[in-house]
């Protein structure tokens, strides 16, 4: 029995290594966002500083294993056969539920699955010892005012960093405008003082001050001293920061690499506990039992579990050393600007989400309430706030997201936030503390414009709908699992085991591909778009757009042909995707071509000259491949799954050679518009002009059999074969001018007044 154990806990123990890997790899990167955001810092720079954070955040954390000891459950009333099965249930469940929601793409929180994972598992072993005696309460099996403590201390969180991220960074906004550099020195030395103070007050104070590494005597000391030592930390900081502003040292810099640091230590201080917390826990359980003789599992009750757990330093340090290794390797953490940056961008950019009828209803109402209180405002005081508020000379490096001020009121704040969670022992989810900070100061900031407002109002919603998602799911996953292991025993568990194992080596070593560009992720938004490189992007886009359709036109044939509703149904689906993916394009190309033509020394560039309706027109053709692509699609679906008549031979020959047409004008047309080489122009649109009237013939033919009678049972899959004629010349026609738009724009030189006309007039 003592092996069966031993293999469980190390199991338990080597799951901790890979969650600490993946959490940091999907978690910690949040303590970066305000320092890549600014652009304030190299990347090794920040990953310096964070690297330092989290492993004195990693020897303050002890305090916080208590949440998996006893945070939940009450371990006195449980044995230690039930506990494994406790924690093994819970990091089973916490590797299938987040990989499973990262698979997804869904936003996740490690604390929050932490949590309800424990309160799932716990909960039913509770109700079946209710059930089996009549002696135990519920309280008596969960702690039931530290669970609940928990769980409003989670939920709150996100209330509350929203709302003070507003007002802090609202008030510092007022102070500094955004124009940092011009307001002068003393505002700027008074803000970085205060910044000092607060981040060294928690870092020390609150952090390390409560460190079993430190004395007992020295611990009194700085009770007993606490105003003294935020006096003196104001004032030398404002001080130092005096002579750095005197230095032309750039004060809000330093504030954000310490508050990146500040933040990293928070973060492993506060969430270590997701990671390693059940297995140590189950360590401790394990060694409990074992110096007690190996007596019966299932009565040897877990009451040293109610003691502070007692971390060692190795495992605290060799935690740390993962966390960091997961922060320097991990290429999401390297390659990919998440959530809360582009949510929180400064202008305008590709919005992540779309729009919802909640965040239309929530915008517009916001509207109407700030419009009554502006017309309460006296005129003086809305126009001055309106000048600190002006952000059409906003001071940031280039390619930043937003500006220093901002990355810094972040960082101070959720560090603030986090610590005080840490301190009073709450689990606070670090992803959603820091992610709601930086909405609330991007709203302070009117970064939400009203051409972004809804969109990004959409991704909170989406954020925090995933957050309670989360807890469901992790809540229900946990108590079934429980319950299977509980029933079925160590066959269930090893069973687990084995699904775990499997899950990870699936998701991370076997079969990754790469994602295809064209279905996962629009073009990037460069930070100064040029002329050239802004062309070369639209013609690429164009020429995907092109080659998607030519894609989607065979698979709709072949299904057709081969009567295969399966992919007919895949086909609909991808239909919608493209949608997506034009739309959003689209609007990152408009957005592009506004700035370019907005800028001063590009007035009267050739290719911006007159070019603007040629762009727009471009992109209509893009939505109108899916559009024809859909009807085309509609009557051939329903006539497949229906399972009519199929296409009689004579047609499928007829249609061959007319397809083997549009492939080699549709293959054609994407080479010439993604080269920008305009010479075949011509010879082409001679060609769709000449193809075009081909289709139409056949179709008229078609019709007029129809017309002069035809076989009662070829006349549901002519009527289809008709339709297919006529999208496929609308396919045609549409490429046409899909490759005159993208000619005329690239090269306005050539446009005649007579196109200029015609596509003004709409007869296009």
């Amino acid at each position: 029995m003592a092996t069966i154990y031993i293999i469980i806990i190390g199991f338990l123990l080597l799951l901790a290594v890979f969650d600490l890997f993946v959490g940091v790899s999907n978690d910690a990167v949040n303590f970066l966002n305000s320092g890549v955001g600014a652009r304030i810092a190299h990347w090794r720079t920040l990953l310096i500083m964070a690297s330092v954070g989290v492993v004195v955040g990693a020897f303050m954390s002890s305090g916080m294993m208590d949440v998996a000891r006893h945070g939940i459950m009450l371990p006195s009333n449980f044995s230690f056969a039930d506990v494994i099965v406790v924690f093994l249930a819970v990091m089973a469940t916490d590797v299938i539920v987040l990989d499973r929601f990262n698979s997804l793409g869904l936003p996740t929180s490690t604390t929050v699955s932490l949590v309800f994972e424990l309160f799932g598992a716990a909960s039913f072993l509770a109700a079946v010892k209710i059930a089996q005696s009549d002696t135990f309460v519920y309280s008596d099996l969960i702690n039931t005012d530290k669970c609940l403590s928990v769980i409003v201390a989670i939920f709150v969180s996100v209330g509350i960093a929203f709302v003070c991220g507003v007002i802090v960074q609202w008030l510092a906004r007022l102070v500094f405008t955004f124009q940092s550099s011009k307001v002068g020195f003393v505002p700027v030395a008074i803000f970085g003082g205060l910044a000092f103070t607060i981040l060294c007050y928690f870092i020390f104070v609150k952090g390390l001050g409560k460190s079993p590494m430190i004395s007992h005597e020295a611990r009194e000391w700085v009770a007993a001293n606490v105003r003294l030592i935020l006096l003196s930390f104001f004032a030398f900081s404002t001080i130092i920061s005096l002579l750095l502003l005197a230095l032309k040292v750039n004060v809000f810099k330093i504030v954000i690499l310490l508050g990146t640091f500040a933040l990293a230590m928070a973060f492993a201080g506060n969430d270590l506990v997701n990671f390693i917390g059940v297995p140590l826990a189950g360590l401790s359980s394990y060694q409990d039992w074992y110096d007690a003789g190996c007596p019966d599992p299932d009565s040897f009750m877990m009451t040293s579990l109610m003691e502070s757990a007692k971390s060692s330093t190795p495992y605290l340090l060799g935690a740390g050393v993962i966390m960091i290794l997961a922060l320097v390797f991990s290429k999401k953490a390297m390659t990919v600007v998440k959530t809360s940056v582009d949510l929180s961008r400064q202008d305008s950019s590709d919005e992540m989400f779309g729009s919802s009828r909640p965040a239309r209803s929530i915008v517009r109402n916001t509207e109407a309430f700030f419009a009554n209180v502006e017309r309460l405002m006296p005129r003086r005081l809305k126009v001055a706030i309106g000048q600190r508020f002006d952000n059409r000379n906003t001071e940031m490096p280039e390619g930043a997201a937003f500006d220093a001020v901002r990355a810094a009121v972040n960082l101070v704040l959720s560090s603030v936030l986090i610590v005080l969670g840490t301190s009073y022992k709450l689990p606070l989810s670090t992803t959603y503390v820091t992610f709601m900070v930086a909405m609330g100061s991007s709203l302070a900031d009117k970064a939400w414009g009203r051409e972004t407002a809804v969109f990004r109002v959409t991704g909170v919603l989406t954020v925090i709908g995933g957050w309670f998602l989360t807890a469901a799911i992790a809540f229900l996953t946990a108590a079934i699992v429980c319950a299977v292991m509980y029933y079925l025993g160590i066959v269930a568990m090893f069973a687990f085991m084995l699904l775990v194992v499997f899950v990870v080596v699936k998701s991370n070593f076997v079969g990754k591909k790469k994602a295809s560009a064209r279905s996962t992720s629009p073009v990037a938004v460069v930070a100064k778009p040029t002329p050239d490189s802004f062309n070369v992007r639209a013609a690429s886009n164009d020429s995907l757009a092109i080659r998607q359709s030519e894609i989607l036109f065979n698979d709709i044939v072949d299904a057709f042909l081969g009567r295969r509703v399966r992919v007919l149904r895949q086909v609909g689906n991808r239909l919608d995707v493209e949608m997506r993916i034009n739309h959003r394009n689209g609007r990152l190309e408009m957005l592009e071509f506004g700035q370019l033509a907005h800028k001063d020394e590009l007035q009267g560039y050739s290719t911006l000259n007159d070019s603007g309706l040629w762009l727009q027109l471009g992109l209509d053709c893009r939505s109108q491949y899916v559009r024809i692509l859909r009807q085309m699609h509609s009557p051939v679906i329903e006539h497949v799954d229906n399972g009519f008549n199929p296409l009689p031979k004579e047609a499928e020959k007829e249609f061959a050679p007319i397809r083997r047409s549009v492939n080699e004008l549709l293959e054609n047309a994407a080479r010439m518009v993604n080269s920008l080489d305009f010479i075949d122009y011509e010879t082409l649109r001679l060609r769709a002009i000449e193809l075009r009237k081909v289709l139409k013939a056949v179709r008229h033919a078609h019709m007029n059999r129809l017309q002069s009678g035809v076989n009662p049972k070829d006349f549901k899959v002519l009527m289809v074969y008709i339709n297919l004629l006529r999208e496929t010349q609308n396919l045609v026609n549409n490429l046409r001018h899909h490759i005159q738009s993208v000619k005329c724009f690239n090269a306005p030189q050539t446009v005649s007044e007579e196109d200029k006309e015609t596509a003004r007039d709409g007869e296009y």
